[in-house]
């Protein structure tokens, strides 16, 4: 299939190997013929964004043979690129253009500190600085590291404006005091922070739980296997220590693209929690984390990322492409409530599936354009009405209309802010560092971001499951989706053609990473889980400091509090006898006295509830165990959680079988 010229278009107009490799054509064969593989390394293709520019050279031939698809993968990109500038260009109405800027010298770290919630550190009258220092005083070295170079870079930039601005010296930050006041190096570690009663406080590689003791963790230079992801280590600190280990031995070549290692997660007695299974209050804290963790982990490779901010304040306010995720659940959730995906994107994933996941080159061939404009804007008319027809819809235009609506996002579903890191994660030299910065950028990205993304890989991993028939691989369905999720308006490339290339591959390997092992992306750390944890227990010891300084105590909140004591006595003394008492109380038996044992999970708790309930109108699978309380606001447990050690981490905490929203 030759490529046809686009006045306006993206043209693909060769690949061109370098003098030692000899040119190699490529020819339709027969569906069983070997086809040679034309290595990333030795080429590049040249992308013009005009045809009179482009150079005549023989049209790189593709072949019909679905076989060959992978070998010519990145073709389906380019492919891809075309037909997104043509369905733009073909579209009579030219809708404004988000427009982007990076911030300036200082700014950058500003709003960094910000997201980081530490916008007390820069003067924010309306800060708690007593969140700062509850922050600041569970952060591991390296994170704290990335905070102190944040707050030097910034402070050295307003010195250079000539700006009077109160930014904290970093040795008030952490308390470094006496022969500790030297300035830090790249390579050297935050040794000391300051707890909330002043005092110094060691950072450490040991975690400290949540009962204020300290708890060796395991050394990270104990044999374990190679395709486990370590969530009790902080990702920056084993990045430190796979530094340290490259420098004594031969740094090995990262895995083959084309088979990727099964990565999977160490078992966890605790629980695994999962996006989605902690409430609002500690997500927020999560977020804070992981924007620090990741950006410690990009510090350790000298890895550099700049946040992109939207400059244009003028969006649309109603319909169904173009439109804000926010704006559109704001609107798809008066119609059904609790929605976290849009409305139209759930019904196109639901048509396509509906009508089969069979069908040959899905997602790879386009819809006809003038029938996808037109569906497009019968859409708009008809859908919140429920007047549409889809039965007349078919699967390659309803696929069309899927990448039509990512891209058409006035703001990318990575987000303006966090694409340029999403795009940084090639850097990192290894798969699962890579993964470990994804897992950091999924919990950084926005909720309604976050559920439509999830959505999105978790329809495309249906597609690829019927891959012997739709021809659709892994990498065939990465590629094509790539440029629909970072090609955003707005943001013009200013690469050679060698580095769009590279960011070509590089972006679709991302997508790839996305897809594959987004059982183990869609998880939250549990380093940074206990670091909330922590915060959770300093803040409940402020509480407590405040509420006993109080002296106007009424009657009946005297009551109150003699009964809540009461209670918790009683709640402790099971608690010491190995026994939680489990709140149910859509069941007929709202509460149940459980004797705990080594062996006893959590799916244990909700069969004997089950057992004893015959009249429940909630399915098995739409219940759950939550922990709620003591050092947690709220968390959705799975159920491999063994009750006794997560009893043992938060000895505080209620326990509560409830229906689960996701």
């Amino acid at each position: 299939m030759n490529r046809q010229q686009d006045s306006e278009g993206v043209i693909l107009t060769g690949y061109h190997l370098n003098t030692e490799t000899k040119s190699t054509s490529i020819n339709c064969q027969d569906e069983g013929d070997h086809i040679p593989i034309l290595s990333r390394r030795s080429g590049h293709y040249n992308v013009h964004s005009h045809a009179t520019n482009a150079v005549e050279k023989r049209p790189y031939s593709r072949c019909s043979s679905q076989d060959s698809l992978d070998d010519l993968s990145m073709d389906d990109y380019w492919t891809e690129v075309e037909n997104m500038d043509k369905t733009r260009s073909n579209d009579q109405e030219q809708q404004e253009e988000v427009l982007v800027k990076v911030p300036d010298d200082g700014e950058l770290e500003e709003e960094w500190l910000k997201e980081a919630g530490l916008s007390n550190l820069i003067g924010d009258p309306l800060a708690d600085p007593q969140e700062s220092i509850v922050l600041l005083s569970t952060l591991t070295r390296t994170q704290a590291a990335a905070v102190e170079r944040r707050v030097e870079t910034l402070k050295q930039t307003l010195r250079k404006k000539n700006k009077q601005y109160q930014v904290p010296d970093v040795r008030d930050v952490f308390g470094l005091s006496g022969a500790q006041n030297t300035k830090l190096s790249d390579n050297d570690d935050v040794p000391a922070e300051r707890s909330e009663n002043g005092k110094q406080d060691v950072v450490s590689d040991d975690v400290t739980n949540v009962s204020g003791n300290v708890r060796n963790h395991p050394k990270q230079d104990v044999a374990v296997s190679e395709t486990d992801i370590n969530l009790e280590i902080s990702f920056s600190e084993q990045a430190v220590s796979f530094k340290e280990k490259l420098k004594n031995t031969k740094a090995q070549d990262d895995e083959d693209d084309a088979h990727l290692p099964d990565f999977k997660l160490p078992k966890d007695k605790t629980g695994t929690t999962k996006i989605g299974d902690l409430a609002s209050q500690d997500m927020k804290k999560v977020r804070s984390l992981a924007l620090i963790e990741l950006t410690a982990l990009f510090d350790a490779f000298g890895i550099e990322f700049k946040a992109l901010k939207s400059v244009k304040s003028k969006l649309k306010e109603s319909g169904l492409f173009g439109v804000p995720l926010t704006t559109l659940l704001e609107q798809d959730q008066k119609k059904v409530q609790g929605t976290r995906v849009p409305l139209i994107l759930h019904k196109i994933i639901s048509h396509i599936e509906e009508e089969g996941l069979e069908t040959e080159g899905l997602l790879r061939i386009p819809g006809v354009a003038t029938r996808v404009k037109t569906i497009c804007e019968e859409l708009e008319a008809k859908f919140y009405e429920g007047t549409f027809v889809w039965d007349s819809v078919k699967q390659h235009d309803a696929a069309s209309l899927l990448k039509l609506f990512i891209r058409e996002l006035p703001h990318p579903l990575l987000t303006l802010e966090y694409l340029n890191a999403f795009i940084a994660v090639q850097k990192l030299p290894t798969k699962k560092q890579q993964l470990q910065a994804l897992n950091l950028l999924l919990l950084l990205l926005p909720e309604p971001n976050r559920g439509t993304l999830k959505a999105l890989v978790e329809f495309l991993q249906r597609v690829i499951n019927n891959r012997e028939k739709n021809k659709m691989t892994l990498k065939n369905v990465a590629v094509v989706m790539a440029p629909n999720l970072f090609m955003c308006k707005g943001v013009r490339s200013k690469a050679s053609d060698q580095q769009e290339f590279a960011v070509a591959t590089g972006t679709a390997n991302i997508v790839w990473l996305l897809i594959r092992y987004q059982n183990v992306l869609w998880t939250i750390p549990k380093f940074i889980v206990n670091q909330v944890r922590k915060q959770n227990m300093e803040n409940q010891k402020k509480m407590t400091k405040e509420r006993a300084m109080k002296k106007l105590l009424k009657k009946m909140a005297y009551d109150r509090e003699k009964a809540d004591k009461h209670e918790k006595n009683l709640t402790e003394s099971d608690s010491l006898q190995g026994v939680i008492r489990v709140q149910a109380p859509q069941f007929t038996k709202v509460s149940m006295a459980i004797q705990l044992t080594e062996e006893l999970k959590a799916s244990d708790v909700l069969a004997r509830f089950l057992s004893q309930e015959s009249a429940v109108s909630i399915k098995r699978e739409e219940l759950s165990l939550f922990e709620i309380g003591g050092n947690i606001g709220e968390r959705c447990l799975d159920d491999e959680t063994y009750m006794k050690d997560l009893l043992q981490l938060n000895p505080s905490a209620e326990w509560v079988i409830k229906s689960r929203s996701r």
